[in-house]
């Protein structure tokens, strides 16, 4: 879609170059404190944890993890996970509160998750559904867990 606008604006890439140009010369940002480097690390590793123990409530639940982490040009969907004919696009959101994290998942977020989903179909075709679904697993500070099914509606 954006390759198609881009080409219907005459000169639409020499403006993004221009744009991109004037971004390199801003000044370099400072590198984050120690302290900010360390709350991301802990971050990362307590969001690796949690996408681990949804995928093991999955498995329990007889499901397939066909992917972890799933990376696509649109972006990143954190487990892909089949029960017979049924694949589901699965969120991680871990926050202090279960409110917290059902309340972080964005509209904008919402389509670059839909959007990865595309991708992922595009190059997995050997994967075999009848339905698709967009899953929210929910992760409080104490460890309770919530899952919400069908999330996402794309009309």
């Amino acid at each position: 879609m954006v390759e198609r606008m881009l080409s219907q604006q005459a000169g639409g890439v020499h403006s993004i170059a221009n744009k991109c140009s004037a971004k390199q010369a801003l000044p370099p940002a400072a590198k984050p404190s120690a302290a900010r480097r360390a709350r991301g690390v802990a971050s990362y590793q307590n969001g690796l944890a949690a996408e681990d123990a949804v995928c093991q409530k999955l498995k329990n639940a007889g499901w397939t993890i066909l992917l972890q982490r799933a990376r696509t040009r649109r972006g990143e969907i954190d487990i892909v996970a089949q029960n017979g004919a049924l694949i589901s696009f699965v969120e991680v959101k871990q926050r202090q509160t279960l409110r917290g994290a059902a309340e972080c998942l964005s509209a904008a977020q919402s389509r670059r998750l839909y959007r990865a989903a595309e991708c992922l179909l595009q190059s997995h075709p050997h994967w075999q559904y009848d339905e698709l679904r967009f899953d929210l697993f929910m992760l409080d500070a104490q460890g309770h867990m919530e899952w919400l099914e069908d999330i996402i509606r794309q009309m």
